[in-house]
């Protein structure tokens, strides 16, 4: 009966451990599976995140270059500008400054645009004449004597302290002037040499 009892004991024993065994097998390789599915979407959202960052670093990159090389060239733009200006500016505004004070010249270039205003009638149209203060005491007297011998009757003429050098014209009651002063003919000579100037510099 002992004996009996024992192996029933064993028995039940026996097929407890083995069916424990199993389950603990079962649980293992799922706990296994488990770890490489969770392992391997790991490995795949890391690679996805590590694509991300390339590729945000490439963009970045990508526009950093760009911004560099247009900050580059706008800053090469300006300093050639820069170059060009102080180059003109020094060829032209003493020249310019220099001629424009000569009341010789003033007294030519009026005579000759005064006749172009009335170039095809006989009968001359008034003129207002706006000249430099500063030229006051040496043209203020040509025109009294001389000025509508060699530009025609009713051409009248005043000083103003605005005009540095040159002068203004234009028809009386015309509504417009044409401005011939210093600052005009600066403007004028610069944009004339600024494509020469530009090509002997920078080629």
């Amino acid at each position: 009966m002992d004996n009996k009892l024992q192996e029933l004991t064993d028995k039940l024993y026996n097929e407890g451990l083995s069916k424990g065994k199993q389950e603990a097998e079962a649980l293992k390789a799922a706990a296994a599976k488990e770890s490489e599915q969770i392992i391997s979407e790991a490995r795949k959202e890391a690679d996805r995140i590590l694509e991300a960052a390339r590729k945000e670093a490439e963009e970045l990159r990508t526009r950093v270059e760009g911004d560099i090389r247009m900050a580059s060239s706008q800053t090469i733009s300006a300093i050639r500008q820069q170059i060009e200006n102080i180059i003109i500016t020094k060829a032209v505004s003493a020249g310019v400054k220099q001629n424009l004070e000569d009341p010789e010249l003033i007294k030519t270039l009026l005579v000759t645009i005064a006749k172009a205003f009335n170039a095809a009638d006989p009968v001359p149209a008034g003129l207002d004449v706006v000249l430099p203060a500063s030229q006051q005491k040496e043209l203020g007297a040509w025109f009294e004597k001389k000025a509508a011998a060699v530009m025609g009757e009713g051409v009248s003429v005043s000083f103003s302290r605005q005009i540095a050098g040159g002068f203004r014209i234009g028809p009386r009651d015309g509504g417009y002037m044409i401005s011939f002063a210093e600052g005009d003919f600066e403007s004028i000579l610069t944009e004339y040499l600024r494509p020469a100037t530009r090509k002997l510099l920078f080629g």
